[in-house]
């Protein structure tokens, strides 16, 4: 069974490395300003795959420190709709989710 401070870990070792990769996208989007007109549209539409990924890292920061903030609350494990108790398989491979499986439907 997995403890509270082992969720808290993993979660804040998640939350880092996204962070990191959110700081790397922010860098790289920067660091375009060809003057060529081809390579800026080689750029410009490895900037929008940057772009998706940068959101997609932000959505879940935003859910991983949602999740940090109920276990300060104590309120980790417990789904936000129905109050029942997350299954420790379903939070191994959705450590932020707010959602037991059958409210997640």
């Amino acid at each position: 069974m997995t403890t509270m401070e082992t969720r808290r870990e993993v979660l804040t070792k998640r939350l880092s490395e996204l962070k990191n990769r959110l700081h790397e996208i922010e860098e790289e989007l920067e660091s375009h300003n060809s003057k060529d007109w081809e390579e800026l549209a080689v750029e410009r539409e490895e900037d929008e795959v940057l772009e998706g990924m940068g959101l997609s890292s932000q959505a879940e920061i935003r859910k991983i420190e949602a999740a940090l903030g109920r276990i300060d609350a104590g309120e980790y494990g417990l789904c936000a709709k129905c109050g029942d108790k997350i299954t420790n398989e379903r939070l191994d491979v959705l450590p932020y989710t707010p959602f037991c499986k059958s409210c997640a439907v």
